[in-house]
Formats: structure tokens, sequence, C-alpha cells
């Protein structure tokens, strides 16, 4: 019996199988069943008698509920291996229908049940095993054990379970065992996944392949790429390579529902799915620029995927080959030598395979020390992405361990000799991206020449020293510091940006930056028009702010007044609701907040890990444009916001003395651009109809700076050409809110910055304290945004280019980048138009 299979089809008993049908009858003479003056002797008897049955039928059904009723049995699935070690591989175990597999199995099921037997919390909730595979070496077996456990009991039966290889070695020592049964050894086994035996599947698929040299093979989900994967179904593939092979899988599409509790893909590290061999585990829709290759530790490997019954998607499709042991692709360690070089993760910037180990010995000329700088560093495992005892995957340099995730540049590393060992360490579990560094030679007596030296052995630039930023990493930079005038002096002694002050979010870390902001009073709360008024008139139905902000955000009622603040439906009718459009929930009666609202969303599973200002994933930032002067390249940027329509600066389109901006014949616009000069399928290249500059610009404040651009025909939405949302001319963007600005860096005359799209982290500046570092430059259609993220010392975007605004699971375009620095250079604000103050004209112009 399969019971892989019996427990995907496993469904509880009800404990409440009463028969409803029974009904109590009408007597048929009425007469007999009269109350009698005095009983007879055989009515009292009878009545003792049934007194006595009542009594008893009442107390077993008292015992049956409170004894049996409570012994409620739970199914625990547990998957695992063992080496069977006086045993060879035969071709035949390959073959589960083979009389080979099947004698073996019938062993390896004997030895099961006689080892679980050993133990006093497994032998009495035993239901039996399933041997699923064997592979080489000797050989190894692959099962899964069935137990029925009473609830309460799981944590017992769990820790016996993973105290398994003790059981092992107690029943291998066993005098009454008998000799011709196997010899085992590197026992593992851990609870499967409960997702895995589902009771709601209703389709199961189990495929095996086996990859040779020199040929590349394919596995996919049903139906792709010609219709979505099934719903309620699990499907595995099992894997197999030659002896002295690994197995490599390499995905080029992974388009599942975007939450993993829903249907997911698991890869292991094994034939079959044990827990701390899995790999990874993935859902959603990853972009085809972020690679996810894979590599075993020996010749096997799992894949898995699990569906349930709504929202399928095209699935996966992905390469199987065989790479030899030993290959130059997979090898890593060895002796490093001379001034500088550089070393990676095995695969690097792919998963570093699971069980590996690796050692480099660094050596430069005699008189010089040793210095690495880690760019990327991703050891991290889930659950485990704050430890610092780095007990899963880690590196060693110098015996000082090092895990989890680090930003570029972050983990910098120096020895007291010309000599350097780094150990890289992978446990059996969960892969990741792994790091690459770089290695020099430097002066022992002068490490950092002309640059700062921070306490964490790394070198900046001197001129970053007491600017506010965090700029090492572990704050050395910004120590012992005399702050300038320019600067916001906390009481601890930390410089920070005068960006920061007033913006509601305590950068210095003992809230000196939000002192003295005009901020009211104990038991009073701000309004807009920074008035103070009691804590009690929030919500009370009455406008004591004089503008409504004490009223918003206080349920979901249309019956309040509008004002400029309060979001209108299309009926005219006002909600309190702050930000309501595009988030999921209908708040007007009309339901009109939630019309219009595809946009602002970018379909691909996007990393987290970009810090600072760097390179975008293809497909991240779909609404971004790159506007083209014809026979020039890229000059400005802008934004999708309807099939027909972007929107960009209006400083872009004013003719000079040369050009005729203003003209749509003098440009190209570029949508789904990630590349400069790299026009692949997915980008569109699109001629103008009309450009439309703001009436009231302004050449020299930039104030109206924003201008709408009509396409020649209108362009078809995919995975990389989307709009962005536009705001109500309502929405609230407060100072301190996180924004994103992208853009390839470039301006009119520069030419190319950058040919790869960037991202940079900036924050909305308070309005009053930026107007007052500009020198009174800042209009009230003008907002202010700082860099976030240290080491951003060159604009990251472009005149016209968008200011991406999150909100719940969509990006809002709150600002088009206008003057200053463009996405503001360290302690210089980047000025952007509020697209809130010109939603009016936008609908007027387009309609959108």
């Amino acid at each position: 019996m399969d019971y892989m299979d019996s427990g995907l089809r496993y469904t509880p008993k009800s404990d409440k199988d009463w028969d409803n049908s029974v009904q109590f009858l009408p007597a048929s003479d009425n007469k007999k069943f009269e109350k009698k003056k005095v009983p007879g002797k055989v009515g009292a008897v009878i009545g003792v008698v049934v007194f006595a049955a009542v009594v008893a039928l009442m107390t077993g059904l008292l015992v049956w509920h409170f004894h049996f009723r409570k012994d409620v049995r739970l199914k625990r699935i547990y998957s695992g291996s063992m080496r069977i070690t006086n045993q060879v591989f035969d071709d035949s175990y390959e073959n589960s229908n083979s009389s080979e597999f099947k004698a073996l199995a019938k062993q390896v099921l004997s030895q099961l049940k006689s080892i679980y037997s050993k133990s006093p919390q497994l032998g009495k909730y035993y239901v039996g095993s399933t041997v699923q595979a064997f592979s080489e070496g000797s050989v190894i077996a692959y099962y899964t054990s069935e137990f029925k456990v009473p609830a309460g009991q799981e944590t017992s039966v769990d820790s016996a379970m993973s105290n398994l290889g003790k059981l092992v070695d107690k029943e291998q020592r066993s005098l009454t065992r008998p000799t011709n049964s196997l010899v085992v050894a590197d026992v593992v086994s851990s609870a499967l996944d409960t997702r895995l035996f589902s009771t709601s599947f209703s389709r199961f698929f189990r495929f095996s392949e086996h990859t040779r040299t020199n040929k590349i093979q394919q596995i996919q989900s049903p139906g792709f790429p010609n219709s979505p994967y099934p719903s309620n179904t699990f499907i595995q593939w099992q894997l197999r390579a030659d002896p002295n092979y690994i197995i490599k899988l390499e995905f080029d599409t992974m388009n599942l529902e975007e939450n993993c509790k829903n249907d997911f893909v698991k890869i292991y590290d094994s034939l079959v799915a044990i827990e701390s061999r899995v790999m990874e585990e993935m859902c959603g829709y990853y972009s085809p620029s972020e690679p996810l290759t894979f590599l075993s530790s020996g010749n096997v490997m799992l894949v898995t995927m699990a569906s349930n019954e709504k929202k399928n998607y095209p699935g996966f499709r992905a390469q199987v080959s065989q790479i030899k042991l030993g290959s130059k692709s997979i090898t890593c360690g060895g002796q490093l030598t001379g001034e500088k070089g550089n070393f990676a993760s095995p695969n690097f910037p792919n998963y570093y395979p699971p069980q590996i180990s690796c050692r480099w010995s660094i050596q430069v000329p005699a008189g010089k020390a040793v210095k690495v700088t880690f760019k990327k560093f991703h050891l991290s495992e889930p659950g485990w992405e704050n430890s610092k005892d780095c007990h899963k995957d880690f590196l060693e340099v110098n015996g000082k361990k090092l895990c989890g995730e680090h930003p570029e540049g972050a983990v910098t590393e120096t020895s007291d000799t010309n000599t350097m060992s780094v150990v890289f360490f992978s446990d059996a579990s969960y892969v990741d991206r792994g790091f690459n560094a770089s290695y020099e030679a430097i002066d022992i007596t002068n490490p950092c020449p002309k640059q700062f030296q921070c306490r964490n052995q790394q070198c900046i630039k001197a001129e970053l020293r007491c600017d506010g930023w965090n700029d090492c990493g572990d704050m050395s930079d910004e120590l012992k510091c005399t702050c300038t005038s320019k600067d916001i002096t906390c009481k601890n002694g930390l410089c920070k940006p005068m960006f920061w002050k007033c913006d509601g979010v305590d950068d210095c870390g003992d809230n000196t930056d939000e002192l003295n902001c005009g901020g009211c009073k104990s038991g009073q709360i701000p309004c807009k028009n920074k008035k103070c008024v009691s804590e009690k008139n929030r919500c009370d139905g009455k406008d004591n702010c004089g503008d409504g902000s004490d009223e918003l955000d206080c349920g979901r009622s249309t019956d309040i007044h509008c004002t400029d603040i309060t979001y209108k439906c299309k009926n005219n009718k006002c909600i309190s609701k702050v930000n309501p459009e595009c988030d999921g929930t209908e708040d007007c009666e009309d339901g009109s907040d939630e019309e219009n609202c595809d946009c602002g969303r970018s379909v691909f599973k996007t990393s987290s890990r970009i810090v600072g200002g760097q390179d975008t994933e293809v497909g991240e930032f779909p609404w971004q444009v790159s506007l083209h002067i014809k026979g020039y390249g890229h000059v400005c940027g802008a934004s999708i916001i309807g099939s027909r329509w972007l929107v960009t600066a209006a400083h872009c389109v004013q003719d000079d003395g040369k050009t005729r901006y203003s003209q749509p014949g003098t440009w190209e616009a570029f949508l789904g651009l990630h590349t400069q000069r790299n026009i692949v399928s997915s980008v569109v290249k699109k001629n103008l109809k009309r450009v439309i500059s703001h009436p009231n610009y302004n050449a020299y404040t930039f104030d109206n700076d924003i201008a709408l651009m009509e396409l020649d025909s209108p362009v078809a939405y995919s995975d990389y050409i989307r709009p962005i949302c536009l705001p109500a001319p309502q929405h609230d963007f407060p100072s301190g809110d996180i924004v994103w600005i992208t853009g390839w860096g470039a301006t009119r005359e520069g030419g190319f910055a950058a040919t790869v799209l960037q991202k940079a982290k900036v924050r909305i500046i308070n309005h009053s304290v930026c107007d007052e570092l500009m020198d009174g430059q800042i209009t009230s259609r003008m907002f202010c945004a700082g860099v976030l993220t240290g080491g951003v010392d060159a604009c990251q975007g472009d005149s016209g280019g968008p200011l991406s605004s999150p909100a719940s699971s969509r990006m809002f375009l709150a600002g088009v980048v206008s003057w200053g620095d463009g996405c503001a250079r360290r302690n210089k604000p980047g000025i952007y138009t509020a697209v809130t103050k010109f939603r009016g004209w936008i609908k007027e112009k387009t309609g959108v």
C-alpha cells in the first residue's frame, strides 16, 4: 500500500454519525398507558429495570463520550532516507515495478518496522511505510512512514523521529537481529509538509527523468504554456543524473499564484520530500532577468508542485541537465595569490548547492596585509534571517563567522599578516545566492590612504565622515562629530541632514529632530492646517479643525461634508477615509473608488535585496518610459498613465535655439525598456501625436513643471508595459513616507549616465523645512524628497521620470522629477512636481 497516496486521499470519519431518521411513534391504544392509582408488583419491577437500564445507558454514553471520544488520533507522515551499506546499486532499482526493487523494498519495510518497534513512542502508533525510490551511494532508500498519533502526543513522536539515528544504532546492535538483514547508516527523517498530503487534492501526477551527458531535458507544469495548471493537483518530478554527476535545474519561467500557501513549487536535494533537505520554495511571478538555477549535492533531485482550488496561473518550465563532479563551474576554493583578485561562491549569481564546503587561502606579497570586500552577500535561510550565531550557511574569515544579508560593500575583513583563510559552508537545507568578493594587498600601517577607516575595516571617502549618513555600516564614521549649521545637532552627539527635521520620523534616535516642530500639546491632535484641537474632538462629527482633518478616517460613512481633503466619489458624495482609491475595499456607495484600478503593479516577484541606487529588475517599474530625441538618444523620463498617454516634465519639452522639443515629431518613446540600446522583443517604440505642456509652466521657477504626451496609437499592456496609478486630488503623501525614484540618470546635455534602469529609495521631506533649505523657492505645487540610504552620491533619476509611492500592493504617481539634483544628491533635496495638484488638468486633457 502506498502510504503517500493513501495519505493524500485520507478522509476523517465524522464523530456525529447519528441516525436522524428515528422517530417516536404514537401509541395505538392510549388506555393501556393510562396512569393507575396503585402500581402492581410487576409494574414496579419493570420500572426498576427500566430505570437501571437508563442509568446504565447514560453511564455508558458518558464513559464513551469522555474516554473514547477523547482518543482522537491524528495522521502524521514522515519522510526520510537511509543508506544501505551492504548493498550495491543496480539499474533495475530505478524501476519501482521491477522484481529487484520490490524485493529490496520489502526488506527496507521490514527493517523500518523493526526499528520503530524499539521505541515505545513509535511502535504503538505505527501504521506502515512505503519505499518511494532508491539511488546510488551504496544504495540510498527513500521512504515515507505513517503514524496515527493521539492528540497531544505529536511532540513526543516528532522528538522520537528526530532521534531515529539512535534507534537505528540500537536495532543494528540487537543480538536477535537476523544475519541477512540490511546494514543501514546516515538515517534522515522529518515530518512531511502537511500541504503535500492535503485531502483537497483530486489529481496526482508522478514523473521520472534521468538526464544524460550532453542532453538537456525539460519539465513543465501540466498545460504549460497553452493553459493554466489544473486545480487541486499534486505533482512530483523525480530527477536523476549519472553516478559522479550532479543535477542542474534551470527555470526559464516561473509564474504561480502570489501566495505560497495556495500554489507553490518546492525543490528537494533528495528523491522524497524530506523537509530537512528542501532547497527552495517558490511562488509568484519571477522576472526572466532573475536567474533561477539550482544545483544538487548528489545525483538526485525532487521537484514538487501543489495547487489549490482557485486562481491558477501559467505555471513553470525548467531545463534539466547534468554536470560532472569536479567541473570548473562548480568547484570552489584554492590558492589565491597576487596583489588583487576576485572569488565567489559556486554557481554565483545563481543558487549555490547544498552540503558544500570550500576553502580559499589568500596570500599577498610579504609586508602587506589582505583586505577582502564582499560586493554581494546573501547567505540567509527562512527563519534564520536575524541569527548572529551562523548555525546554518556561513562564511568564516580568519575564524570569524559571517552570515545573513548585507548591503554591497558593507562587509570588509582585513588580516594582520599577508595571508588570509576564507571558508564557505552550506548545510543540507535551503540555499541562497551566495557571495562574490574581491581581495587586495594593503599597507598594514596605512590601510586607507587618503580615506577614513571604519571600525569594521572598511574604507570610505574622507568627506563622508560626519555627514549624517551611516556609510560604514557600523556608525563609526558618525561618532565624535562636530555638526555644522546645515545639520541637525542631535542630543546624543550625532549629526543628521536637515532633510529629516519635523517629518515625523525619529532619525536622531533621541527624537531631537522632531522637537520644536510646532507640535500640539499633550491631549491634542494636529490639523492639516497646523491648528491644534482636543483629542476628544476627533471623529465627533464636527469640523473642529476648520479644514475637516479631525474627521478623516472616521469610518465608512458617506454623510460627511465635502472639503478639499476628503475623497469625492463619482456620485459626488464624500467619504472620510484617507487614500481609499484602489486599496481593494469598496468605500464609496457606488464603488467608484475601486474603478480603473488596473495600474501600479509589477507582475513580477521582485527582489527586496536592492539597497540604494541600484539596477532594477526587468519589469519592476513597467510604467517607466525612456524619451529619446530622434537620432540622439535618451534625454528624459516619463510615466505611462494610460494606453495612449504619458506624463513628463514641462521643462523637457521647451524649445531652445537648436531643437523644437515641443513638437511630437522630435521624440521617440521607448516603453518596456530596461537597458539602453538593448531593444528586445518586450520593448515597444512609439511616436507621438501630441505634446501638451502645462500652460502656466514657469521656465525660471520651474513652477507647474508637468507635461502630457499622446502616443500616435494605443500601446498593448504586457508584463513589461503597464500604467502607474494616478492619485486623487486629495491623496495624502505625508512627510517621512518612503518613495522610489527611477531613471537612467541622464540629463539633456549629459548623455547616458546609466545603461540599466536604476532605482533609489528616497523619503518625502517636510514642505516648510525644504522651502527653508531651498531659500523660499518651493511653491505649493512642488514637494521635496531626499535620499534615504547612504552611498548614493550621484543622480539615479531622470527629469520627467516618476516618483513612485507604494500603497498596499500598488504604486501611485506621487511626483514628476523636476529640478534640483534629480533624485536628490546627499544633503541636497530633489524637487518634484506634485501630481495631485494637476489631477483635474490631466483628466480634462486625457480622460484618464
